[in-house]
């Protein structure tokens, strides 16, 4: 590693392979605290940690209220992310990932925050949706717990929100984002004051409503989960605290027990009985009855404690990230196709088709590159629009394409951002009927760069729903020439396709209009 010192550069930035050793950085920006961390990595998974920091400013004690971050906490965390940003260069970070999460995600005044983090600090934050807290949270369980060949329930409670995931070894299954934090909880509830007894049985009410995804309730997994400080801070108190890449085991039984304790407990008295800290003490008991409730709903009568949670989780997406992009990329398209099938399991779609339809989606991008010139994120939104374009007829199949953008948009989709999610859903709307115009309300709302965007990506959505008419899989491939005014198909697959060719003619016009090219259609081999 270079005696100079470096700048750190954010993980959006790099455009280049790192080789090993590499030296990476977390900044986490929760609801209860912020939190540094930088490590030096020898191999994908072997590093060591080269400094920590933990800074106690909770964002979500006015944003659960009021939806407001207020001034002095916004003071206080670019104070500490000034700091964390100075440490990083003098530690020699190479890269770096800031993610900001509930509080800032639901805050009305996020923009003025990340604006004065950006120009006193220097540093980019991005706001994360649930359902990456969700996927880091996974990267970072797996590479502590052995996920394969069994189903498990994954339970991060986070001071905003509390994330619940089903999954195995091949990723995650099923995954929900409650807002059900234990800042939250504590904001809500703070009516109840220093009186325990009350204080619990508000609390009981409130997660009773706490569910487990619909395929765990039907065949129980086989290990529950506990990530975050909180079920750090549970094991510690229960004894059971295990060592570095060592997993702690927390029974259902020590776990009502250290419930029932802090229940009798003034917040006063466990900072000095218990030794909590003081940012901890007050939240504990949430989030310990979330865990008692989730993990009671599995039928476990133990939760493993692994120690690691979203900031580890960004460690290694980013070692993956700079050192093997192209691994990288396959690994978030696989999360992404899988959250994109159970999503539309959920709702009941043809699944082959959604498939087909996908294939040739992103074959036609791919191979128009030269016209649209969009870009790999542009390709995940279509990904999206293309597996879910049909889901909207769980409803009815009647303006099933507007039920679609309905349910797209109200979906969290991993390696998407929330502006992007809604693209997904206006692509979606578009695969049929009408084509986008000012009188629709969504569309007429988006930058004029998102509308091209939409028009670009439904006009190739089109053709590939096209492509596959019938439900029947017959084209098994298209080739795209352009030539000229001219974009030649080449179709290849069972029997004359009179059928496809017939709706790609139908389907066709908004392409040419957006494309300004016609569309040529003939047998792959010859015309």
């Amino acid at each position: 590693m270079s005696e100079k010192q470096t700048q750190p550069v954010p993980l959006d930035a790099m455009s280049e392979e790192l080789t090993f050793p590499v030296r990476v950085a977390c900044i986490d920006v929760g609801s209860n605290a912020l939190r540094y961390v930088a490590a030096e990595f020898r191999a994908p998974d072997k590093y060591r940690i080269v400094e920590q920091e933990r800074a106690a400013v909770r964002l979500g004690h006015d944003v659960f209220l009021t939806g407001r971050l207020t001034g002095g906490a916004i003071d206080a965390a670019v104070a500490a992310l000034t700091a964390f940003a100075k440490r990083m260069r003098d530690a020699n970070v190479d890269v770096y990932r800031g993610v900001a999460t509930s509080a800032v995600r639901e805050s009305s005044n996020a923009r003025e925050f990340l604006q004065r983090v950006h120009e006193e600090a220097g540093l980019d934050l991005e706001v994360i949706s649930g359902s990456e807290e969700a996927r880091l949270v996974h990267v970072a369980v797996q590479h502590v717990v052995d996920l394969a060949g069994r189903d498990w329930i994954v339970v991060d409670v986070g001071g905003g929100s509390v994330e619940v995931l089903l999954v195995d070894g091949s990723g995650i299954r099923w995954s929900e984002s409650h807002t059900m934090g234990s800042v939250r909880l504590l904001e809500e509830l703070s009516e109840a004051g220093e009186e325990p007894g009350r204080f619990r049985r508000l609390l009981e009410e409130y997660t009773a409503t706490l569910r487990l995804p619909p395929a765990a309730q039907f065949r129980r997994p086989g290990g529950f989960i506990a990530t975050g400080g909180n079920a750090e801070t549970l094991a510690q108190l229960a004894g059971t605290e295990g060592g570095p890449g060592k997993p702690s085991v927390l029974t259902l039984e020590a776990t009502r027990t250290i419930i029932e304790k802090l229940s009798k407990l003034s917040y006063r008295q466990r900072v000095e009985e218990l030794g909590l800290r003081e940012d901890r003490a007050d939240v504990v008991l949430p989030a310990a009855l979330v865990y008692e409730r989730l993990a009671q709903l599995s039928g476990a009568s133990s939760m493993i404690v692994p120690g690691v949670g979203i900031k580890e989780g960004v460690l290694y997406d980013v070692v993956e990230a700079v050192t093997t992009q192209r691994a990288h990329a396959d690994r978030q398209e696989r999360e992404l196709v899988t959250a994109l099938v159970a999503i539309g399991r959920r709702f009941m779609f043809d699944e082959a088709h959604a498939s087909q339809v996908a294939k040739h989606s992103l074959s036609l991008f791919d191979q128009l590159q030269e016209l649209h010139k969009l870009d790999r994120s542009d390709r995940k939104i279509l990904q999206a629009a293309a597996w879910l374009h049909d889901i909207g007829g769980y409803i009815s199949y009647k303006r099933h394409h507007k039920h679609s953008m309905y349910l797209i948009a109200q979906s969290e989709l991993p390696g998407l951002s929330d502006a992007e999610v809604a693209l997904a859903a206006s692509v979606a709307r578009y695969h049929r009927k009408s084509e986008p115009a000012p009188s629709h309300d969504e569309f007429a709302g988006m930058k004029a760069a998102d509308q091209r965007r939409v028009l670009a990506l439904a006009a190739i959505l089109r053709l590939a729903d096209a492509l596959d008419r019938e439900h029947l899989e017959r084209v098994r491939a298209v080739s795209v020439e352009v030539k000229g005014g001219d974009v030649v198909l080449r179709l290849e697959g069972k029997g004359d396709l009179l059928l496809e060719k017939w709706a790609l003619k139908r389907k066709a016009p908004m392409f040419e209009r957006v494309y300004e090219r016609k569309v040529r259609v003939r047998n792959g081999g010859g015309d």
